[in-house]
């Protein structure tokens, strides 16, 4: 499989990027090489068009498959396991999250809530306290706003989106016509 220049570059890119994101280079390299293709490949496909060994390729797309980013199927009359990636860009985004949440912020407002439930929490300074509780009011607010976001449908996440500035503009304007003014 000879990958066009364009899909080199991106390979590359996405690969440098998946480093940033707390994932192998390669697995970001392997992850983009599907994401790009029409139709699902097997493993000997990716290490044809990357150039790495089988192990690698196996454990980058086990590790796929363990965020949940790709998709196993089976052909008709092949043994071999075959790829994909989904279509829909937001799924791919849902699941992105999704799975960071799981792994960053989930634990850290298990943490948060232990903290103020801790014997000791009382004997911490008042600032500390005051800080402890904000960040995790602030963490609740966003996994419950991402909890409803997320069930909104693909078209109209995009729309609420691109509303951009004027859901700003519209809670402005509702503020001032319900007398409590002035910007947070």
């Amino acid at each position: 499989m000879n990958l066009s220049s364009t899909h080199q570059k991106f390979v590359i890119h996405f690969g440098e990027m998946g480093a940033r994101w707390g994932m192998n280079r390669t697995v970001g390299q392997i992850y983009a090489v599907l994401f790009l293709s029409e139709d699902p490949l097997c493993a000997d496909d990716l290490v044809n068009a990357l150039g790495v060994s089988r192990s690698n390729v196996s454990m980058g797309l086990k590790e796929l498959q363990a965020w949940q980013l790709v998709r196993l199927q089976h052909q008709p009359n092949d043994r071999r396991e075959y790829f994909s990636t989904p279509s829909d860009m937001w799924e791919i985004v849902r699941t992105l999250v999704d799975q960071r949440k799981a792994r960053e912020i989930d634990p850290t407002l298990t943490v948060l809530r232990e903290l103020q439930l801790d014997g000791d929490f009382d004997s911490s300074s008042e600032y500390a306290q005051e800080r402890i509780q904000s960040t995790t009011q602030m963490i609740e607010l966003l996994t419950e706003w991402y909890d409803d976001m997320r069930l909104v449908d693909s078209q109209r996440l995009e729309k609420l989106l691109k509303m951009g500035a004027a859901a700003q503009k519209v809670l402005d304007f509702k503020d001032k016509v319900t007398g409590k003014g002035g910007k947070n």
